[in-house]
């Protein structure tokens, strides 16, 4: 079961986050039918938003991380909620390219240069946007990279998907590392040091070990402390009724041309391709809805 882990160390000094999400990457997978990379890609940035939803305080409060490349990928789209539910996808899922020299899925020549957003729909007026520029298209690289920029949070972020010869997933998952505002400068240089060690995620999973295990070698030097364990999944919250509020936000008079043209429409859900249709008779039934509503 794909859960992820909330923990402290070095008395509070230092905040923690660590997930396995092997069946939230395979299920993202089987919904977008996505190339090898675009799996990777997709799986990174999904583990990454079942961290940094649990984030939020708020119940309603929305995460959506989004990445506009200049790469054939052309972009990716997650969304999170503070509960571990998260859902995304790929604006190219079907993007093939040649694995780097070093025989790994090149997600950074996948997604090319351009800019990671995080939006934190809080339930405000506005939602708080930071942005920056992709630094590798690698995502833990840029998130790390957001996380100094944006929120001047020093933090490490590792993440990774590593596929079966089949191309379904054979493990996935990651890790934050955060330095709060008052970390002494021997803490600092202590977990620096701990951190560069790190290799690859991906083999610390498929050596077995538990976003507990993670952090406990991470770490346990610091008096490691588990504060929370979340279960997190790939989960689609999309319903006919939320397609009609789509359809009425269009515009009557573009509602109308549909209802005049007499055909039905088809409209798909990105995040999970649930197809919603709907025939002239009952987008006819919406319009008179909404006008009985004013």
């Amino acid at each position: 079961m794909d859960y992820m882990v909330r923990a402290t160390a070095a008395d509070a000094q230092i905040r923690a986050f660590a997930a396995t999400t092997r069946e939230t990457a395979e299920a993202a997978r089987a919904f977008h039918n996505t190339s090898p990379v675009a799996t990777a890609a997709l799986g990174r940035l999904l583990t990454a938003g079942t961290m940094m939803g649990p984030m939020m305080k708020g119940e309603d409060d929305v995460l959506t991380l989004q990445i506009r490349g200049s790469g054939p990928i052309g972009g990716l789209t997650v969304t999170a909620d503070s509960k571990g539910n998260v859902k995304g996808y790929a604006l190219h899922p079907d993007v093939l390219i040649h694995a780097r020299p070093d025989g790994k899925l090149d997600v950074g020549g996948a997604l090319g240069i351009g800019v990671l957003s995080v939006i934190r729909d809080l339930g405000l007026k506005e939602p708080y946007v930071g942005q920056c520029e992709l630094k590798t298209g690698e995502i833990g690289d840029d998130l790390t990279y957001y996380f100094a920029t944006s929120e001047q949070i020093p933090s490490s972020v590792g993440l990774g998907v590593l596929m079966n010869g089949n191309n379904t997933v054979r493990q996935a998952g990651g890790f934050i590392i955060q330095l709060m505002p008052f970390a002494p400068d021997d803490v600092v240089d202590r977990l620096e040091k701990k951190l560069e060690k790190v290799t690859s995620v991906t083999a610390m999973l498929d050596a077995g070990m538990t976003p507990e295990r993670i952090l406990e070698e991470l770490l346990g030097e610091f008096g490691l402390e588990i504060e929370e364990r979340v279960p997190v999944r790939y989960h689609c919250d999309c319903s006919r009724q939320r397609v009609e509020r789509v359809l009425l936000s269009i515009g009557r008079k573009d509602l109308q041309e549909m209802i005049d043209d007499g055909k039905p429409i088809e409209v798909n859900c990105h995040f999970c391709d649930k197809k919603y249709v709907f025939d002239a008779g009952e987008l006819k039934e919406l319009l008179a809805q909404a006008a009985r509503k004013k």
